[in-house]
């Protein structure tokens, strides 16, 4: 008579082979043979075993055969069947492969699972599963703009040493202003969030009016010196200059992060900056707004107070900004730079030379 193996388990195979047991995501065949060598191990016999799990004494026989061979590992994968290998299906595979990344349907931009099928006669079903085996979402792009600027390196390096290495006894501060903030109001009130169904929200708004917010971000502390202004002209940017001026103390030597709007290289502004020695400019490459961090302040604010806002006039929006930067201000927490200036050169560079590349195929 032959008898099953003695199965003994060591605690991390226990732990491992429990959280299969119990997984809601863990494949039902990995389910199955985890308990089934659990049970071996708690002293089962195979038809105990069987009758426990709902499947048969043959395969209940196999998996506890092949864990006392090869552990855990071998419960993970099945055995190599015989016959001849699925030539055609891996032909197909590479074909859908090649298709989806060389071609575009006709009057479409990208290949959907059901044109790509029809194409190929398959079924969505399989061009699905080799997409999903090869990281393929033929419906989602994402958007990139590489900096033409000459300068890009220097100004890279400039402001990324402002960030990883400040200079003594100075302050540095991200500056921008986030124009054009609409004070927007819904046309119907939207229903509430409750369980089982998220809050709604009209689509269309009305319109009454806009601010423009200036904020500078403290990058050592976190903090926003933010004001509210009617529109973003070069006044009103040398009137935030000035706020800035007053509220740091003057014994500190000031280090302004900026963009290349053209209010701030006006000439009345550059007279002022002449007459503040202590006030030191620092301009963004051009199309690099990711390297100024107030922008990740302006992020947040959209995200957390101006999407879903409902404003019935201008003073009301600059009220609620108003009350994030307070909020924001009672407890500031910096964002910290740790990527190297040398990282994203690399970076950039690989990403001009795989668009050389497109241009000239």
């Amino acid at each position: 008579m032959r008898i099953a193996p003695a199965v003994h388990l060591s605690g991390p195979e226990r732990q491992q082979l429990k959280q299969w047991a119990r997984g809601r995501r863990t494949p039902a065949r990995l389910v199955l043979r985890a308990k089934i060598v659990l049970l071996a191990a708690a002293g089962h016999d195979n038809h105990q075993i069987a009758a426990a799990v709902a499947t048969s004494r043959q395969t209940v026989g196999l998996w506890r055969q092949r864990f006392v061979t090869q552990r855990v590992l071998g419960l993970t994968r099945d055995a190599p069947r015989g016959g001849r290998p699925p030539k055609a299906r891996r032909t197909l595979t590479a074909r859908i492969l090649k298709t989806t990344m060389h071609t575009k349907p006709p009057a479409a931009t990208h290949w959907s699972t059901r044109t790509l099928a029809r194409h190929l006669r398959t079924n969505p079903t399989f061009v699905q599963r080799v997409w999903t085996a090869h990281g393929l979402h033929p419906h989602r792009v994402r958007t990139f703009k590489l900096s033409q600027d000459p300068h890009f390196q220097e100004k890279l390096e400039d402001v990324v040493g402002l960030y990883l290495h400040p200079p003594a006894h100075a302050v540095v501060l991200a500056v921008d202003e986030k124009s054009q903030i609409q004070a927007l109001d819904r046309t119907q009130p939207g229903l509430p969030l409750k369980k089982g169904r998220c809050g709604t929200m009209t689509h269309d708004y009305k319109r009454h009016g806009t601010t423009t917010l200036f904020a500078a971000l403290n990058v050592a502390e976190g903090s926003v010196i933010s004001t509210c202004l009617p529109r973003h002209r070069h006044q009103e940017w040398l009137r935030f200059l000035r706020l800035i001026d007053r509220q740091i103390p003057q014994d500190k030597a000031l280090h302004l992060i900026a963009d290349n709007y053209a209010t701030h290289k006006h000439p009345t502004v550059q007279r002022w900056l002449t007459r503040h020695p202590r006030i030191h400019m620092h301009f963004t490459p051009t199309s690099s707004s990711w390297l100024n961090l107030v922008e990740r302040v302006f992020g947040d604010l959209t995200a957390k107070q101006l999407r879903r806002g409902v404003f019935r006039s201008v003073p009301e929006l600059i009220a609620a900004i108003d009350a994030y930067m307070t909020q924001r201000n009672a407890q500031p927490k910096p964002f910290v730079w740790t990527k190297s200036a040398q990282a994203i050169l690399t970076k950039v560079n690989r990403a001009k030379i795989a668009l050389d590349k497109t241009r000239t195929a």
